[in-house]
């Protein structure tokens, strides 16, 4: 199973970010080989409709789940067509994140969060 989780920064110990759309990298952890893929998330700084790049993006990676803050209208209703789940978490450390994960204590997002517009 791929999850992708936004992050702060490219490490384990880094910082999950609760900016899905806005965040500066997603960590995909493969739990099947346990490798770890950071890629920069392209949709950042663009100026609108970033959390539809970067669920896209997520989507041609073939992640199973996702965990971040939340996500917007569009990003959620992309992420669900396309059968991923998603999962909510504060901002923590993302080995505890998944620790949290793997103990089935994150709550799956069934409703989009609020809309943002632009930067």
């Amino acid at each position: 199973m791929k999850i992708a989780i936004s992050a702060i920064g490219s490490s384990i110990d880094s910082m999950l970010d609760v900016r899905f759309g806005r965040c500066r990298y997603f960590q995909i952890h493969d739990t099947d080989n346990g490798e770890l893929k950071v890629i920069e998330n392209v949709a950042q700084f663009s100026g609108g409709g970033a959390g539809i790049a970067a669920a896209q993006q997520l989507i041609d990676e073939k992640v199973d789940i996702i965990i971040t803050g939340s996500l917007g209208p569009n990003a959620f209703e992309l992420v669900e067509k396309s059968g991923i789940k998603a999962y909510k978490s504060e901002a923590m450390p993302i080995n505890i994140v998944l620790e949290k994960f793997k103990n089935s204590e994150l709550e799956e997002i069934k409703v989009a969060g609020k809309a943002h517009h632009g930067m």
